[in-house]
């Protein structure tokens, strides 16, 4: 080894060093925490952010954080529909959800979605589970009821999305007994009602709702968006409950971003101490949210 290798190894080793003993406090702080993450179906889509991913869940687990996964499969479900040439209605850009269709639907996300973010986890070290809220009865789901107003005569009439639906309750006793195990839970978002009835449920919302029954030091919410951004499309790095429901009023928080942040405000009320919506495509963005200072996303507390 020539004098100028062994130089630069020895700055690289003094780097490493260095971004272990800035990150100790966070270690301190968040081991023996729930911390929910929410990963959705588009940040699969890239293998490199899936790998590193995989590795940074397995790190969590590692330094004695309680993980647990809830993911999505958007994009999965529409190409296992469009393969199978199941047509999708949609009623006011929301998926109309019937018996054929919530089949793939339990298909995807139970199956090969589950079991692939599993598996991203157990091969970077750490032993994960796939299940899905059917599971020991762990999401008690509700037919989801929409109304829209006519424009004309101003009266409500109710939507039927089918076999759409929302947590009504969460039985988070299976999923003490995984972590407790020293495992992770990685959870499809597809519950079932009081008759046995499969309902496929919103991930967003799942998570939030998970994170609610586990009262989660935190939960991050994984999305294709640095955070939410005000009117000049800078990021916003704090928000109460408070100012969600203000940004809303005054339009900065608008479209797709709404239902994300209310699932957060619904998290918070739930009991969880902090919700964050940050870009997973950013390599390591749970790690660097939770172990430096300020994080990189929009964090809501109460």
């Amino acid at each position: 080894m020539t004098e100028a290798s062994h130089a630069t190894d020895v700055a690289a080793a003094a780097e490493r060093a260095h971004v272990l003993a800035q990150a100790l406090p966070f270690l301190r702080r968040y081991a023996g925490a729930t911390i929910v993450v929410k990963y959705g179906g588009h940040a699969m889509g890239e293998e490199h952010l899936a790998q590193e991913f995989g590795r940074d869940i397995a790190l969590l687990k590692q330094v004695g954080v309680n993980i647990v996964v809830v993911h999505g499969g958007g994009p999965q479900i529409n190409a296992m529909l469009k393969r199978l040439n199941v047509q999708s209605t949609f009623i006011d850009g929301l998926r109309v959800t019937d018996k054929t269709t919530v089949d793939v639907v339990e298909m995807v996300l139970a199956g090969s979605v589950n079991k692939y973010v599993s598996n991203l986890i157990t091969q970077a070290g750490a032993l994960a589970v796939g299940i899905c809220g059917k599971d020991g009865g762990m999401i008690r789901a509700r037919k989801v009821t929409k109304t829209k107003k006519d424009p004309d005569s101003h009266i409500e009439k109710v939507l039927d999305l089918g076999f759409v639906g929302e947590p009504e309750h969460v039985d988070v006793r299976i999923i003490h007994a995984l972590t407790g195990g020293g495992l992770v839970p990685v959870i499809a978002p597809v519950g079932v009602d009081a008759n046995g009835q499969t309902y496929n449920i919103n991930a967003d919302t799942v998570a939030a709702a998970i994170a609610g029954a586990l009262h989660a030091t935190r939960l991050l919410m994984l999305t294709d968006v640095p955070g939410v951004l005000d009117m000049d499309k800078k990021l916003i790095p704090e928000l109460t409950v408070a100012d969600v429901e203000a940004r809303i009023a005054d339009g900065t928080i608008t479209g797709g971003m709404i239902p994300k942040v209310e699932n957060c405000v619904e998290a918070v009320k739930l009991g969880v101490k902090g919700a964050v919506i940050l870009d997973g495509r950013v390599p390591h963005a749970c790690l660097l949210e939770l172990f430096t200072e300020g994080g990189t996303g929009t964090i809501i507390r109460r």
